[in-house]
């Protein structure tokens, strides 16, 4: 399955289990895009993710931290 921006909630549910020992919400957008490019299976433009989608992404990794 290839992740895409728009897969705010599985790329949220990958970084929960692939970064335990952070706590989202003090990531900054800056460590949050180069951690979602790098993801396994991440396959969009890089430079498609505005402050919007970091944003969704972020509050969906809050709720898994929960």
């Amino acid at each position: 399955m290839s992740l895409k921006w728009v897969d705010v909630l599985e790329i949220a549910i990958q970084l929960a289990d692939s970064k335990p020992d952070v706590d989202p919400r003090y990531v900054n957008f800056v460590d949050l895009h180069k951690w979602v490019v790098a993801l396994p299976g991440f396959d969009d433009d890089p430079q498609r993710a505005g402050e919007k989608v970091l944003e969704a992404i972020q509050a969906a990794w809050i709720e898994e931290a929960d």
